[in-house]
């Protein structure tokens, strides 16, 4: 019978590895919360790896618990030279221990020992126990665990490429066994660790050394038998630097840990909660692994636990049943397979009316004149799961919803902003309320997604949703008013989805001939980019492919790998940006590459969504982010890219309904640093916006020690721009650092000369921070709340992100407040004047308009003027605004 088998994890040294394998991209990775993400994914990524090839019964992932241990009181020095971690990783690292927990993986620290230690220990206590051991770690320390039943894989580069360690490779490598090599660290020391060995010593003389000697305490007691010289006298010198080498290389094998083999045997995944953490993160990758088959969810459509409801099913012949006067309250469903309700397949509807439950699966009976004079009174009050996806659903049947006043789904987001579900059955559970199954479990999910066929159980899944609407109401209510939160419910966000429900119906014009005509283009210019490639690497290959591209680049081309993947060299966008100088082709594919996104992304991925209107109609997340941004799906027209002249002709098709239209954009000038100036009262920054100042040259101005702005160079400018918006999102030295290409010191002088030139700007930080400790949230110039579970905790890097949440969510929580509250005065101006102009697009702080030729004046003067009192602050609001033909034109 084969031997089980135990994986031990070097917690920190991988997460610091997964950190640097993606550092370069740090931006792109983060939550809708601002977390950085980068670590956790490719920590997860590699854990997949390593998981699927070592096949594990037991186990642990072993971390640092601080910074102080016993080599610190053998060796005040032990670590010091090291950079303090950058806030960018430590905030992951709590987040990273989250994932393994809900992956069924073992953590574990132990107070005055490192990571190390645990790992050495366990590797031991593994081996006596008959398990087959294997290590995986970025330090090569813990190759002196390396044995028979141990083996050691360490990170080459990234996190991907691993070199595995027997004392067969050890003696290979080193020229030593594994026991040996701590010997021979104790001889050449180790900067990382910082304790300095034996003058003029590095690895090849350690090595012979110990290849001759054996052990550093035989080497000196042998010393005398060495014929003079400049090695002996530096051995002899620094001696005691050498025995103490020797005891910080030592791990501590023999650790007092407190939990036992039996409980790192590796448990089931907890898909509830992974589902729960890959949303949090954003991880759509791994959501999409999730599959029905593979999770926790059940998708039998069969009666469980849940209670049996009652209810009267609804036909053509029983409609009379039905009767509301105005000032009754109303509950109603509207059931749709899938998130993308502008397409999604209908399942059913139900209402709830004066105690009594109506259903069907028949949604065309809410177009008998009964229902939908019901559906469209404003006087009627309706209260419903999401405003918005059921008044676009109603709106495809020809229905247009009124008197809507309460969305369950909105109340439960503004409590609880950091649970962003839309799940029913999740949302009522958050209230104690276990009635209403998941959608998951009822109707599936993707392909295998259907209407069940037994109508009780349908029925009983309609019937639940009204009754929970109507049971939990008072309680969701209750608390938005403790909160302090029911003007922002009834004034912001119920407003708000309905001009969102409008924007969504309307869409945009998309010219699918233009689209076809960039496609045509991108083709050429891509055939074009391929033979430069071809000639470059002097033969033809598959350029999407990154086994075929590997080989051409490093086997051929002889370019030296930086890391490595499952399936060979890794050729991702961030490793071939550090090769990009070594050969011109590097530079050829990723151009190649940009296009290549550019047409199947945006030029296809567009064609895609095109509707028989000939529009694209999105969908507005509401819910998703805990600042109150909105997010846009299906497609994403919030991403539509400017940075590159190619990304920019995308907006070229979309036009204008009539032909000699106009679309007209609007957007805010620096509205973030507008609200830091606002809700800091920072006299500097409210002068330089009050006199009209170039803001990122009045910064630069200050923080470089300039008389004037004229002095100021574009370099400077760009520096200086890079810390206002920062400043913004709690940008560390290390941050700073790498989105300016200069060393952290000069990124900490410029933050340190920031706060020196605007000291109101530290100050509001640290109210903010105390307000956040004091209160357990930060709150918006609106009142918009985000609650801080963390901002008590214990653990430095939770408590840490959460100071750093408390600073800069009332900044971009109060500009998200301030565009909504544009857009709902917008939608009014426009009924208010009966103009036929539309609103079309949100991009954040940008509103995008379809004008008729005949409203184009009026527009020009009534959208800036709109958007720029949408709220009074000390300093003014500022809108930009051009139009033109296209979208392209109109900026």
């Amino acid at each position: 019978m084969a031997n089980q088998k135990l994986l031990l994890i070097d917690g920190n040294s991988v997460a610091f590895r997964a950190f640097y394998a993606l550092y370069r991209q740090l931006e792109n990775f983060r939550n809708p919360e601002g977390l950085h993400t980068n670590a956790i994914y490719t920590f997860k990524n590699m854990l997949d790896v390593v998981l699927n090839n070592v096949q594990p019964d037991h186990v642990l992932v072993a971390f640092d618990a601080g910074k102080t241990t016993f080599r610190n009181k053998m060796y005040a020095d032990y670590k010091g030279g090291r950079q303090k971690t950058p806030g960018e990783l430590s905030e992951q690292l709590p987040y990273v221990q989250e994932l393994l927990h809900d992956l069924g993986i073992s953590t574990y620290e132990l107070e005055n020992y490192e990571a190390d230690d645990i790992i050495g220990t366990f590797a031991k206590i593994g081996e006596k126990n008959g398990f087959d051991v294997t290590v995986v770690t970025g330090d090569k320390d813990l190759t002196q665990l390396a044995s028979e039943h141990t083996t050691v894989m360490v990170t080459k580069s990234g996190v991907m490429n691993l070199e595995s360690y027997t004392p067969e490779h050890m003696k290979e490598v080193n020229g030593v066994t594994p026991t040996e090599f701590i010997d021979m660290k104790a001889l050449m020391g180790d900067n990382s660790d910082n304790y300095p060995g034996v003058t003029k010593v590095g690895p090849k003389k350690a090595s012979q050394l110990i290849q001759e000697y054996g052990s550093v305490e035989n080497l000196y007691d042998h010393i005398d038998d060495m014929k003079a010289s400049k090695l002996k006298e530096n051995l002899l010198n620094d001696k005691d630097k050498a025995l103490l080498g020797k005891k910080l290389a030592t791990i501590n094998c023999d650790t007092p840990v407190t939990i036992g083999i039996d409980d790192i045997k590796r448990r089931p995944v907890d898909y509830q909660k992974l589902r729960r953490f890959y949303e949090k993160m954003n991880f759509r990758k791994f959501l999409s692994e999730l599959t029905p088959d593979g999770d926790s969810s059940k998708n039998e459509t069969s009666q469980d636990s849940h209670v049996k409801m009652e209810y009267t099913e609804l036909t053509k012949n029983n409609l009379a049943k039905i009767t509301v006067n105005e000032g009754d309250e109303v509950i109603f469903y509207l059931g749709m397979l899938g998130p993308n309700y502008h397409l999604a397949e209908f399942v059913g509807f139900a209402f709830k009316i004066s105690k009594q439950i109506f259903l069907s699966r028949d949604v065309t009976l809410l177009q008998d004149a009964k229902l939908k004079q019901i559906l469209e009174n404003k006087k009627i009050s309706k209260d419903v799961f999401d405003l918005k996806r059921t008044t676009v659903g109603l709106n495809r049947l020809g229905i247009h919803a009124h008197g809507i006043e309460y969305d369950m789904l909105l109340a439960s987001y503004l409590i609880n902003n950091e649970n962003n579900s839309d799940d029913m059955a999740e949302v009522c559970r958050m209230y104690g309320n276990d009635t209403v199954r998941s959608d998951l479990d009822v109707y599936g999910k993707g392909k295998s997604e259907k209407i069940p066929t037994d109508d009780d159980v349908l029925y009983n899944h309609l019937a639940t949703k009204v009754e929970a609407i109507e049971t939990l109401k008072e309680t969701l209510l209750a608390k938005l008013k403790e909160h302090e939160q029911d003007d922002l419910f009834a004034s912001i966000e119920i407003p708000v989805a309905r001009v969102l429900a409008i924007m969504e119906i309307n869409g945009i014009k998309v010219q699918a001939d233009t689209l076809t005509e960039l496609q045509d283009e991108f083709a050429v210019e891509l055939k074009k980019m391929e033979k430069q490639i071809y000639d470059e690497a002097g033969e033809e290959f598959n350029i999407n492919s990154p086994k075929q591209l590997g080989h051409i680049l490093f086997e051929k081309m002889g370019l030296k790998p930086i890391k490595k993947t499952k399936t060979g060299y890794s050729t991702s966008v961030d490793v071939l940006n550090q090769l990009k100088d070594e050969n011109p082709i590097i530079g050829q594919i990723l151009s190649y590459r940009q296009i290549a996104k550019i047409q199947s992304t945006y030029v296809n991925g567009l064609l895609d969504v095109i509707q028989k209107d000939g529009r694209v109609h999105t969908r507005y997340l509401q819910t998703l982010t805990a600042t109150g941004r909105l997010s846009s799906v299906d497609p994403n027209l919030q991403n539509i890219p400017t940075r590159t002249e190619e990304g920019k002709q995308i907006r070229k098709a979309f036009v204008p309904s009539e032909p000699d239209g106009y679309i007209f954009s609007c957007d805010y000038s620096q509205i973030e640093l507008r609200v830091l100036a606002q809700v800091s009262g920072d006299e500097q920054m409210q002068e330089a916006f009050r006199t009209g100042y170039d803001i990122h040259a009045h910064t630069a101005m200050k923080i470089f020690h300039l008389k004037s702005t004229d002095d100021v160079t574009p370099l400077m400018r760009r520096r200086a721009k890079a810390v206002n918006f920062g400043i913004v999102y709690g940008i560390s030295d290390y941050g700073l650092s790498k989105n300016l290409n200069i060393s952290r010191k000069q990124a900490k002088e410029f933050i340190d000369n920031y706060f020196e030139q605007y000291p109101q700007i530290r100050e509001y930080m640290d109210k903010a921070v105390k307000f956040a400790r004091e209160k357990g949230y930060a709150e918006t110039i609106m009142h918009r709340r985000r609650y801080l579970p963390d901002i008590h905790a214990k653990n430095y890097n939770v408590r840490s992100f959460a100071e750093r949440t408390a600073i800069n969510s009332p900044i971009q929580g109060s500009a998200a407040d301030i565009i909504k509250i544009a857009m709902i005065n917008m939608q009014k101006k426009l009924n208010d004047l009966h103009l036929k102009t539309k609103m079309v697009v949100q991009v954040h702080d940008e509103l995008i308009f379809d004008v008729p030729k005949d409203e184009i004046e009026t527009i020009k003067k009534i959208v800036p003027e709109v958007m720029q009192s949408a709220v009074t602050l000390d300093i003014p609001l500022v809108a930009d605004s051009g139009y033109g033909h296209n979208w392209f034109d109109a900026k």
